[in-house]
């Protein structure tokens, strides 16, 4: 019995990832087709339509969309809805939410020592975190708050959407070499993951 017990588990741990990996990407891929297919089939009408082609022209709208952000104008279109998304209370925290999670996972905005180890106040305990906000920034609201001698930090948790921020001493921190996509995978997976070293050739 203890045998089967655990055959189940390691099975699930295998199929669990896989199973989730595929019902996001399958939704993503059918909310996408949801969205433009009317469009396509009004378009070109039912004959000329196929399946994928929709997912095929968002995919060709993204690249345009961030080609085009290398011209000013173009960048601020782009950002106008964000703008007035943040302006709006009721969606103001959902979507600054959802963009800074993005950016983070991107490495956008970040600096290339902002992933750091922080040495808790007397104590031999270390975290990983991310450097978020140093002092010094007037026109931003957490930076005023800082010391001069301090940085914010966030604290990702393991196996949870979540964090903390906290704002240390900047002598409790080290830099390490590691991106914060990389930084956040190793964390969130409470370091069990298959953390490779990438070089570069």
């Amino acid at each position: 019995m203890k045998i089967i017990i655990q055959s189940l588990l390691k099975g699930l741990a295998i199929l669990l990832p896989i199973i989730v990996t595929v019902y996001l990407v399958q939704w993503l891929l059918v909310t996408i087709e949801t969205w433009l297919s009317p469009i396509w089939k009004a378009v070109l009408g039912e004959t000329y339509y196929f399946p994928g082609l929709a997912f095929i022209s968002f995919l060709v709208l993204t690249v345009l969309i961030g080609f085009s952000t290398r011209w000013r104008f173009m960048n601020w279109v782009w950002q106008l809805p964000g703008m007035l998304m943040n302006k709006l209370p009721l969606l103001r925290s959902l979507y600054g939410t959802v963009n800074d999670v993005f950016e983070m996972m991107s490495g956008k905005d970040f600096a290339e020592e902002s992933v750091v180890l922080v040495t808790l106040p007397n104590s031999e305990t270390r975290l990983i975190g991310i450097v978020t906000k140093k002092s010094g920034d007037n026109d931003d609201r957490l930076s005023k708050m800082l010391n001069d001698d301090q940085v914010a930090v966030f604290l990702p948790m393991s196996y949870n959407v979540g964090g903390y921020m906290i704002m240390v001493p900047k002598n409790c921190v080290e830099s390490i070499d590691l991106k914060p996509a990389d930084a956040l995978q190793m964390t969130i997976s409470a370091g069990l993951g298959k953390n490779r070293d990438h070089k570069s050739n």
